[in-house]
């Protein structure tokens, strides 16, 4: 039996138990921890390469967050039965993490490090991603792997006008006007991810520093835990730029480097960039013969390090910007709808450099996403797509499958605009928005929300109110700082902070803030909100002079639907058997029908005539006729004894005899009435399900020959076919008594 050294501590946590432990999981892991709250579980281990990466500029970090379905009780589905890539939110999860993490590891640090989340237990209540960055952290905190933490994170809500951390995913789903998610050291902030109900900022900054206040215990926690534990941290070799060869490239092309700083025009100022880098490249391979080759990396670095340079001093200590702009202006900005034909509603958006392509596509229940994770089964009425092909920053590149960053730039911008949706009751559509992104250069999730909320306006689509957002950013020395409005995409690589907001006249509907130092404090983040809801109030104002309001109607070329109920215990006559009577009215009325759990039907079709019939159809299936209704019928079939006609929008079939089908006697139901002619009829008898009917005294049907024929071979056929029978049948039994 093992020996295990368990170290294991447990705490009350937001009124629920939190227990932590390592020693007895996944020992080879340079550092791994088991945490429960409540009866949700995961497993955090964090593993690092032994030698640095050759050739990167960048820290090799990767965090995978795995879902386990046996950890509520579920198998997975598809034809293997074992999971397969992550869900999209198992994605977004892991990304929250990443960017919770990767700004605590030093500078030049390329170690490869991997994090992963194991979702082993869960309850339905209590939700793991509260528990990433907090097992991220510990499990990094007493490895051996160099980290500058510890930090935890939790989740704010705001239930009943109450600021509650943690809450249950009950209150996030339900009752919450705020589901946020805040990471933080012991003295700040490090990362922010929210979708809000058009909340104030001063709520919202109450929330990030409520959930702040939690996170100090659980940092609290960590450090106990590295006292008892923590392996000492490996010295690793930092990837460092050598100081002569920063003086070198400074003193031959630092001037070169500032007059470039400030051109004008993303591609332009980038072009004088290389230029002037391919000149020096040239000229120090020239100089220092086969030596160049050793040093030709640090060469580049040390360039990329003067730029980095010279943009934030100029910054910080003039206020001057690489485009000429002043610290809160935001770049010109055009607003075009009905870009496109045929498509049900369309806009471009341009701010500066940066240019999205909305578009709004409707469908009917059919064209829901389904969601399928560790919680229930449910659908999606709406939802945002974001494609950022190579082209929008002029590069050559491979058109792959959709990336976390797309992945998490499309959340935020669906998140921002769930709040003013439309509720399917009100708008009975599944709404898809597509953000293509045709040029970029900085914050083209922002953009995609501006776009594809005009595009839900161009549409008709009911939205409660517009949405804007806008990116700011920040250039930190020491004490110095400097909050930018509407970053551009070389402030936002050489900045400190990516500071999103989106939101209404009203409030906040989104945010989310990435850093790349080890937290902000409250004062900056006050004023980053301040300056994003002056610049949103400036965005909004442009939209609506562009359209006003939304659209009274749809486009033309938008699908119509009409939504309507059945009593759920006809749902499945209107389906009948292996879906027959479902299938025949779509292919009868070339429509597109849903039905519900609840009974709601939705029809969809352009064709306005095609829904009126459809729905005729199907309230004929659910309606019982009573005695006495007067109706429509089609005649489909004539016997000698009277007609059978289609009523009820042709879903039911009614029997009117030879007797009823006239105040006076006629001969054959053929001298009235031919198939295919419409008749005036009315209910007269209902008996074991079969519908008796009358077209006596109706005004509008026709009326008997008189010229018609007194014997017709009709009425004999069926006569003859009895005698047939007859003759075929064997004798009597009695006969043969005789």
């Amino acid at each position: 039996m093992h020996n295990f050294n368990i170290t294991k501590k447990t705490i009350e946590f937001c009124g629920r138990p939190l227990t932590i432990e390592t020693g007895r999981m996944a020992k080879q892991a340079n550092g791994s921890v088991f945490i429960q709250y409540g009866l949700t579980s995961v497993l955090v281990t964090a593993t690092m390469s032994k030698e640095a990466t050759v050739g990167t500029d960048f820290f090799p970090l990767t965090v995978d967050f795995i879902e386990k379905m046996y950890a509520s009780g579920k198998i997975p589905g598809g034809f293997f039965k074992r999971e397969s890539k992550p869900s999209t939110g198992a994605t977004l999860m892991a990304r929250v993490i990443d960017r919770s993490i990767r700004p605590l590891f030093p500078d030049g640090f390329r170690n490869a490090v991997h994090v992963v989340l194991n979702v082993l237990s869960y309850d339905g209540e209590n939700n793991p991603e509260v528990l990433g960055v907090l097992g991220a952290s510990l499990a990094l905190s007493i490895s051996d792997i160099p980290f500058h933490g510890p930090i935890a994170g939790v989740t704010v809500g705001y239930v009943e006008d109450q600021i509650v951390v943690n809450p249950t995913i009950q209150q996030i789903n339900e009752t919450s006007k705020l589901n946020l998610a805040v990471a933080g050291s012991e003295n700040s902030i490090v990362m922010i991810e929210s979708a809000a109900s058009e909340l104030s900022e001063e709520i919202m900054l109450d929330a990030v520093y409520a959930g702040h206040d939690e996170i100090k215990k659980l940092v609290a926690l960590q450090n106990e835990f590295v006292t008892e534990i923590g392996k000492p941290k490996v010295e690793v070799a930092l990837n460092t730029i050598p100081v002569e060869i920063l003086s070198r490239v400074e003193a031959d092309y630092g001037q070169i480097i500032a007059k470039s700083a400030v051109i004008f025009g993303k591609q332009e100022r980038q072009d004088a960039f290389d230029n002037a880098e391919a000149e020096m490249l040239e000229k120090y391979a020239e100089t220092d013969g086969e030596e160049f080759a050793d040093k030709e990396k640090l060469y580049k670095e040390a360039y990329e390090e003067l730029i980095r340079r010279c943009v934030r001093e100029s910054i910080i200590n003039q206020h001057h910007r690489v485009d000429g702009r002043g610290l809160d202006d935001i770049r010109d900005i055009t607003c075009e709808i009905d870009v496109l034909p045929l498509v049900h509603g369309s806009s471009l958006f341009t701010r500066g450099e940066t240019q999205s392509l909305g578009t709004l596509t409707l469908g009917g229940g059919s064209d829901e996403q389904v969601i399928d994770s560790l919680e229930e089964e449910y659908k999606k009425h709406y939802y945002l797509h974001y494609n950022f092909p190579p082209f929008s920053v002029g590069e050559a590149g491979r058109m792959g499958p959709t990336g976390r960053r797309e992945l998490g730039h499309g959340n935020l911008a669906e998140r921002a605009l769930a709040t003013v949706i439309p509720s399917p009751e009100v708008f009975p559509y599944t709404i898809r928005l597509v953000s293509d992104i045709l040029e970029s250069n900085g914050s083209s999730s922002m953009a995609s929300i501006c776009s594809t909320c005009l595009a839900m306006m161009a549409g008709g689509v009911p939205i409660k109110a517009p949405v804007a957002g806008i990116a700011n950013g920040l250039i930190k020395e020491g004490d110095k700082f400097v909050v930018l409005t509407d970053i551009m995409g070389l402030e936002d690589h050489l900045g400190d902070m990516d500071f999103k907001c989106a939101g209404t006249r009203e409030g906040i509907t989104a945010m989310q803030m990435d850093i790349k130092i080890e937290g902000i404090t409250k004062e900056i983040m006050s004023i980053a909100l301040q300056k994003a809801k002056a610049a949103r109030i400036q965005i909004l104002d442009i939209m609506q002079e562009c359209i006003a309001e939304p659209r009274e109607d749809l486009l033309p070329s938008a699908p119509r639907i009409e939504s309507f109920k059945v009593p759920t215990d006809k749902i499945g006559e209107v389906i009948g058997p292996a879906g027959k009577m479902i299938k025949s009215i779509i292919e009868i009325c070339k429509v597109q029908v849903d039905i519900n759990d609840d009974g709601t039907v939705r029809i969809l079709s352009p064709d306005k005539s095609s829904i009126d019939q459809a729905k005729a159809m199907i309230k004929g299936i659910v309606e019982v006729p009573e005695i006495g209704t007067i109706t429509e019928g089609k005649v489909t079939r004539i016997e000698n004894y009277g007609v059978f006609a289609k009523i009820l929008g042709g879903v039911k079939e009614g029997m009117v005899h030879v007797s009823e089908m006239h105040t006076s006697r006629i001969n054959h139901p053929l001298d009235m009435v031919k198939i295919g002619d419409t008749i005036h009829v009315k209910v007269s008898k209902i008996e074991n399900g079969k519908i008796g009917l009358s077209m006596k005294g109706l005004p509008g049907n026709p009326e008997p020959d008189p010229n018609a024929p007194k014997d017709r071979p009709e009425m004999h056929q069926r006569r003859d076919d009895r005698g047939d029978r007859g003759d075929r049948r064997p004798p009597r039994r009695d006969n043969f008594r005789r």
